[in-house]
């Protein structure tokens, strides 16, 4: 959104949301932690990563049947 079309919506600076900010700021931090990893490293860090949050794997979906 434009920022003058902004005001006439009566938008506010703190609602807008920048996604392509916001991936570039976790494209750099995940960059960061693994740019000198060897593949077993990343594959380690990726399945760590996985295994501490609520996102699945697709293939880990198909295997349990779609739970």
């Amino acid at each position: 959104m434009k920022t003058k079309e902004m005001i006439r919506r009566g938008v506010r600076s703190a609602e807008v949301f920048d996604a392509v900010k916001m991936m570039r700021d976790i494209r750099d931090k995940i960059g960061s932690e693994t740019g000198d990893m060897s593949l077993e490293e990343l594959k380690y860090y990726l399945a760590e990563k996985l295994k501490n949050s609520e996102l699945r794997s697709l293939g880990r979906t198909a295997q349990r049947g779609g739970e």
